[in-house]
């Protein structure tokens, strides 16, 4: 039995028995695990085993965790290279330490009965799909949350030297705690850290991104399966669910085609951040990119990326353009007090469309004009706030008197001007 990992302290036996149930014991005494399976799949390596994940119980700090146990092959267990590897592989799973990936606290191969064991934190809610099947109605809000986090979790994997490739995202290996929303990356099995020697295929077909399936790939791999995770979640269907058999995915996964499911999607914004992930790998945006990404933004900041022209005394800016997520505005106010405004978003066919109008100060309002173009060009409701909201945060900042009809949220500069609007 060779121990990589064991962080507690010789326990000695209790008194009065152990728990009741138990089947197995860490080497050190610490763990105990019992015979309730939690989940299972196959593990992400060259090395063929299954993994089986039980529910166990940490004698020490006396709370429920995880005990993932991976049968190892014959060939591997009579391979001291390979053994070798392996062993290397749990090292480097022992050092990764965020708030977003699931902890590890102890690990260990038992030559005798030819398993890895991993001991890891467990979460009480169970898994991305789970959870989703269990709770339908989630807000857009509550993904984006959930996709930052993941989001967040990969950069840091990506960032490690050699970067550390997943391989095998999916919402089945994402977990979360739902009393507080926190999302964790797990279930990593054995994740080999990207090695340019050895190049092989790993993973759960309908996440595979093209090129992986030609072993020649980077860690922005997992970026296309995270945009797999985000249909997931958005359409609570599996990928490719529409297809008959691993043939037929393949095939459209060779030629590029995306699921079914991303078509059902109505929202231009949520289709376009997904297509981003999904894009060729020459063209698919890093972790990093998508964090800053204005999809992910606060939906209640409305950015001043522009102000210019100001008034000949050099007080009052006569023109600006505000962003909140893909809507776009800017516009003028001339000294007789005409505005013209000139509006960018998305429309239902997922293309942007501009349109320039004016605005008469004495008889529109922001939410008129904003009920007039959502049924002029069959924008969905949610977009007449954010017209409405961008309409009198443009006027509040040019127009010092103007009084908004709708609630105005936070307004930031990204430039130099400073200019701020606190939440009203």
């Amino acid at each position: 039995m060779d121990l990589v990992e064991a962080e507690a302290e010789e326990q000695p036996p209790d008194e009065d028995g152990d728990e009741e149930g138990y089947v197995e014991a860490d080497p050190a005494g610490r763990f105990i695990r019992y015979d309730e399976i939690v989940g299972s799949g196959a593990v992400k390596t060259v090395y063929p085993f299954i993994n089986l994940i039980y529910k166990a119980f940490d004698k020490l700090e006396g709370v429920e965790v995880a005990w993932s146990q991976s049968r190892i092959d014959d060939s591997v267990m009579g391979s001291s290279k390979k053994m070798k590897q392996l062993n290397t592989e749990i090292q480097l799973l022992k050092t990764l330490k965020h708030k977003n990936i699931e902890k590890m606290f102890a690990s260990w191969v038992d030559e005798e009965k030819k398993t890895v064991n991993i001991i890891t934190e467990l979460f009480t809610s169970g898994s991305l799909t789970q959870y989703r099947r269990k709770h339908k109605k989630v807000n857009m809000k509550a993904m984006k949350r959930w996709a930052i986090q993941i989001l967040t979790g990969l950069e840091y994997l990506h960032s490690q030297k050699p970067a550390i490739i997943h391989r095998d995202l999916k919402c089945d290996n994402i977990f979360i705690n739902g009393n507080h929303g926190k999302v964790k990356i797990g279930d990593f099995g054995l994740a080999t850290f990207m090695q340019q020697q050895k190049k092989s295929i790993k993973g759960t077909l309908e996440f595979m991104a093209p090129e992986l399936l030609t072993g020649h790939y980077n860690e922005l791999v997992d970026i296309y399966s995270f945009g797999m995770c985000m249909l997931e979640m958005v359409t609570c269907e599996y990928p490719y669910s529409e297809c008959q058999g691993m043939a037929h995915i393949f095939k459209k996964i060779d030629e590029g085609k995306k699921p079914a499911a991303f078509y059902q999607i109505k929202d231009a914004e949520v289709r376009s951040f997904i297509e981003n992930c999904l894009a060729p790998v020459e063209n698919r945006m890093s972790a990093t990119e998508l964090l800053k990404s204005s999809f992910l933004q606060d939906d209640d900041l409305i950015s001043v990326s522009l102000v210019k022209n100001m008034s000949e005394d050099g007080q009052q800016p006569v023109s600006c353009m505000l962003r909140k997520g893909e809507f776009l505005l800017t516009g003028n106010v001339d000294v007789a007090s005409h505005v013209d405004l000139w509006l960018r978003f998305p429309d239902p066919s997922g293309c942007f469309k501009s349109v320039e109008f004016p605005f008469n100060l004495t008889e529109d309002t922001s939410l008129s004009v904003a009920v007039e173009m959502v049924e002029q060009f069959g924008l969905t409701q949610d977009s007449r706030p954010i017209i409405a909201q961008l309409i009198d945060a443009f006027l509040v900042i040019l127009i010092p008197e103007w009084t908004p009809c709708v609630a105005i949220r936070q307004v930031v500069s990204e430039g130099a001007n400073g200019l701020t609007i606190e939440k009203r």
